[in-house]
């Protein structure tokens, strides 16, 4: 756990990729096969689930450090992290005792899900009375859920095939797909290709940059193949004998959740590997994402949201054909094989993602300026002679986004920031007028620079009309240029209406809240009509007509700020 707690510390402490990558070297080449298990498990991005309420881990520090509750409170206030804040505020250890990773894990964390509160309380107070700062830093983490560091899956995944000597492609394939971190299976991923003994493991995804120059820069057009970007889950297909599963870029296993698509895996030629889209698809028209979020997360599948949001597979490569690792072969070749297979399976939810056809720049330009007609994100730019590979690399893949959305909102509710934002109110809740009123309708803490940050933390500290939790209502006086990249219809807002991925894109000095955007706004940018929102927001204007106020405090988003801070850990 010491060594564990160290690397974090080292990787924590540097920017520089080669300083990280020494690190993780160092440690993999050091660690007992089950710590090495389990940090890899960590380090690549999974997660424990949470196992104690932050609420009663404060009162336990509070208790044990001999400091009012108040107090600590206003430390994490000031620190933005609950994990070093409890760190630093609890006496130092009474003794030291080094335990692996893997017993810290399975001995002292993962009892904690059947425990009960004092148990817990018992458990968690032994911790602390042999572990030190940094060990009970990444203690506090890993019990609260909340365990991440910087640094990236695919530098993980470099380094550690590094310190065993695997190519980085090979390992990434290894690693791909549903593990458990033991010793056993440490030693089988490290010795030889463990990819043989699982029949249902994908491929790592490969990954396309942002395009920020101009298409032209890109060299001669005949050497690009362009597509569309489709607004869906990232999946891969797949079927090896008689195994067949369908697979998220998160590398969740999604087979069950989609049980339409399950007769395109059977009907797959045996050693088929296929890369693509899951859409909700209806009428030979993609829907809308909202459509698809309704699937996303649930396990059990009614008749009723089969159909509302059908799914279909947009196939777009094709990584493994009779067993035969395709991804070496340049993308011409493997098109022409994708649509031959898309052709002998016949299935209506298979479809072949279609080529965007342009024989200039110029014209390219023109079919993305279709992209929001055509109800997709933009383009995608592949090179035709380019193999598939592994995560994201600048060159042979590029993404070129249509022009996001766009609305003046006014800045209503703020929240503290965490970490280096401690102690400053970084996230911002807008709002935008229906009738006489601002309703809430994005969230959104990234766009501004540190001046501008810090000018806008002290106008909150002068303006603030009133408190809830750690949200502070602010007088609507400043408006903000929001950019986003999609509109849906919400239950949860108090405007029926909900915005996707927002970030402030310019501070709107010249502009007063009256001149602001409205509802009606976002419901034209969405092609929707005022009845289609939420009953919520229908009910709300009528009763505006009728003189009647429903303003109860903060609602929309600032309100399901408030719900996230009782459910889930800040740390």
């Amino acid at each position: 756990m010491r060594r564990f707690a160290q690397l974090f510390r080292d990787l924590d402490r540097t920017t520089r990729t080669s300083e990280k990558t020494a690190h993780l070297v160092r440690y993999f080449g050091e660690a007992a096969p089950a710590d090495a298990a389990w940090a890899l498990y960590l380090l690549t991005g999974r997660k424990l689930k949470r196992l104690i309420k932050t609420r009663a881990l404060r009162e336990w520090a509070a208790e044990t450090a001999g400091v009012p509750l108040w107090l600590l409170e206003r430390s994490y206030e000031a620190v933005g992290d609950l994990g070093e804040t409890l760190a630093w505020i609890l006496p130092p250890p009474e003794s030291a005792v080094d335990q692996s990773l893997a017993a810290v894990i399975e001995q002292r964390i993962q009892p904690l899900a059947e425990a009960s509160p004092a148990q817990q309380a018992r458990i968690v107070r032994e911790a602390w009375r042999v572990f030190g700062e940094y060990e009970r830093l990444v203690f506090h983490k890993l019990i609260a859920g909340e365990f991440r560091v910087g640094v990236a899956q695919t530098l993980v995944v470099r380094a550690l095939a590094e310190a065993v000597g695997v190519p980085a492609p090979t390992m990434a394939h290894r690693l791909a797909g549903d593990w458990q971190p033991t010793a056993e299976m440490y030693e089988r991923l490290v010795a030889g290709d463990a990819a043989a003994d699982d029949p249902a493991r994908p491929y790592p995804f490969f990954l396309a940059y942002a395009l920020e120059e101009p298409c032209r820069t890109l060299g001669e057009p005949h050497e690009w193949q362009a597509e569309w970007k489709w607004d869906g889950i990232r999946g891969q297909a797949l079927r090896r004998g008689e195994t067949t599963a369908l697979w998220s870029r998160g590398e969740e296993l999604v087979t069950e959740r989609f049980p339409e698509l399950q007769p395109v895996l059977d009907a797959l030629p045996s050693g088929t590997v296929l890369d693509g889209e899951i859409l909700a698809w209806r009428d030979d028209r993609p829907l809308p994402f909202a459509a698809l979020q309704k699937r996303i997360g649930r396990k059990t599948v009614t008749p009723r949201i089969l159909k509302e949001a059908p799914t279909a597979f947009q196939s777009y490569d094709v990584l493994e054909y009779e067993g035969i690792d395709q991804r070496e072969r340049p993308l011409v070749e493997r098109r022409a094989l994708l649509e031959q297979i898309v052709a002998q399976v016949a299935q209506p939810r298979l479809r072949l993602s279609p080529i965007v056809p342009f024989g200039s720049w110029d014209e390219l330009e023109q079919q993305y300026a279709r992209a929001r007609a055509e109800q997709v994100e933009g383009l995608m730019l592949k090179q035709r002679d380019a193999p598939y590979g592994v995560g994201r690399r600048r060159g042979p893949w590029w993404k070129w986004k249509a022009e996001p959305y766009s609305i003046d909102a006014v800045l209503l509710y703020a929240q503290s920031g965490h970490g280096k934002r401690a102690g400053l109110y970084t996230d911002y809740t807008f709002g935008v007028w229906d009738m006489r009123r601002l309703v809430p309708v994005a969230k959104a803490y990234s766009g501004l620079t540190d001046e501008e940050i810090r000018e806008v933390d002290a106008f909150i500290r002068a303006h603030t009309l009133d408190k809830f939790g750690p949200v502070r209502e602010v007088e609507p006086r400043l408006v903000f240029e929001l950019h986003f990249e999609g509109i849906q219809v919400s239950s949860r807002h108090k405007a029926g209406i909900a915005v996707r991925f927002p970030r402030m894109h310019r501070w709107r000095r010249d502009k007063p809240p009256a001149e602001a955007d409205s509802l009606e706004t976002l419901v034209s940018l969405a092609g929707l009509h005022r009845e289609q929102l939420h009953p919520r927001i229908s009910r709300q204007a009528m009763l505006f007509d009728l003189g009647g106020d429903l303003d109860d405090g903060p609602t929309g988003t600032a309100a399901d700020s408030l719900d996230q801070e009782a459910e889930a850990p800040r740390s």
